[in-house]
């Protein structure tokens, strides 16, 4: 225990620093933000966590009253899984399970890829039109003004930033925005930074569901366990973003506190907010699917000429001794692996296990978040499950290169005046999103 809060701590300090090392202005940083904003995560993670076991073994007595609140969000996202099935099984057949190998009559094996495309990608669209029915009936943004009321009154911000830091924990990066499109046209650098580490840092509901369903399998408390892991990592990630977008570009002006939910809704109806929603969660869902199928058959192009130069290098053998067979020589994972694998140390990644989990960060953080939690599935068996929690928070966030260009188009569109102050401020972003995970992360390790 004193050696995972060590890591953690040293991990927070490594991850504070990098922040300052790339700020634009140093002496304008916030501290009492930073603080604030990190003893929120503290207290979040240690009351959810660490709690309910802490007062039922000292005590006699299980406090987890905000233990059972947000489990019970997280069944909600499980009950969600159920019912995407009943559609999906409705269109394309009752599928068989994911533990269900083989049909038992022709043989014919069912993979995990098969799965993904049948059970997974259908889960992205009925919650995005579950999300749009919720924008529109108003419950969405009751529920993000709680959040939002919380982050502005502790970290002092403007009420269009906490907002959408807010939003970000159940919409996707160029969904949130919208909860304060009439402010995006006047906002300040610092809080356009703000906006968009908000959204690199966290992820959207619907790919949430996803990931439960693709992590957790058909086994229920499995996927009770990671969506309450994917849900606080989410929500721990709002105020370890905004530390680390006002560490990057702290702000100097004068910004308007007030809380104010846009009231623009997604359709005239609720028939039509369902409608859009859908075709939402299609596009996504194609595009996600896409992404996974083309960034995996480029990473074994590029796991192929690796192992081709490892050969030529007489290197392959010693890889794979070294690493007990996980890796067969030279490749694009090793390579990850190595590069991030002090950072999956400092995270409270058990040693044997910081390869891995250094190539499923690199993965994250180069390619995209569903090609890693694709690996993290694939690993599950061959890791420890302190390094499998850490790994989920790690992940739990859309900062990769692509979604530079998603926010430049995305949050361009309903700022055009704000296009080129987006592309200037993308790879910050991209720092700030790629931090803020990393927060969450270091700070779960430390209370598991």
């Amino acid at each position: 225990m004193v050696e995972s809060i060590f890591r953690g701590l040293l991990g927070v300090a490594f991850l504070i620093g990098v922040c300052y090392l790339f700020s634009n202005n140093r002496k304008s940083i916030d501290w009492k933000l930073v603080g604030s904003g990190l003893l929120i995560q503290f207290v979040f993670a240690f009351v959810i966590i660490a709690l309910p076991d802490i007062t039922e073994q000292h005590f006699g007595y299980r406090f987890d009253w905000f233990e059972r609140i947000f489990q019970g969000m997280a069944n909600f996202f499980v009950m969600v899984i159920g019912f995407t099935n009943a559609g999906a099984n409705f269109v394309l057949g009752d599928w068989p399970s994911v533990t269900q190998v083989s049909d038992g009559l022709t043989g014919q094996v069912f993979t995990v890829g098969f799965i993904f495309a049948f059970k997974v990608l259908p889960t992205v669209i009925f919650f995005s039109a579950l999300t749009s029915l919720l924008y529109y009936l108003g419950i969405l943004q009751k529920i993000v003004f709680g959040f939002a009321w919380v982050m502005s009154k502790t970290m002092r911000l403007s009420g269009a930033e906490s907002l959408n830091a807010a939003g970000n924990i159940f919409l996707g990066q160029t969904e949130a925005p919208l909860l304060i499109r009439p402010y995006l046209e006047k906002m300040t650098k610092s809080e356009v930074l703000c906006v968009m580490v908000g959204g690199m840092a966290t992820i959207a509901g619907g790919v949430m569901a996803a990931y439960i369903g693709f992590l957790g399998g058909d086994d229920i408390e499995k996927q009770k366990m990671f969506a309450m892991h994917l849900l606080s990592a989410s929500i721990m990630s709002a105020p370890a973003a905004i530390v680390a977008a006002k560490m990057l570009f702290p702000q100097k002006e004068n910004v308007d506190t007030e809380l104010k939910v846009n009231k623009e809704r997604i359709g005239s109806n609720v028939i039509e907010s369902i409608a859009n929603g859908t075709t939402d969660g299609l596009k996504l869902a194609v595009n996600v699917g896409a992404m996974l199928l083309a960034f995996t058959a480029f990473m074994a192009m590029f796991n192929a000429i690796f192992l081709g130069i490892g050969n030529m290098l007489s290197i392959n053998d010693n890889i794979a001794a070294a690493t007990n067979n996980t890796y067969s020589g030279l490749s694009l994972d090793y390579i990850f692996g190595i590069i991030m694998a002090p950072v999956a140390w400092l995270l409270g990644v058990p040693s044997s296990d910081m390869l891995m989990v250094g190539q499923l960060l690199g993965e994250k953080t180069i390619i995209n978040e569903f090609v890693a939690y694709s690996s993290l599935g694939n690993m599950k068996s061959m890791l420890d499950e302190k390094s499998i929690i850490i790994a989920t928070y790690a992940l739990c966030g859309f900062s990769n290169f692509a979604s530079i260009g998603i926010q430049i188009g995305g949050i361009g569109a309903l700022a055009p005046n704000q296009k080129t102050t987006l592309s200037q401020l993308g790879l910050r972003a991209l720092l700030g999103g790629t931090v803020a995970c990393f927060f969450t992360a270091a700070i779960a390790g430390m209370i598991i």
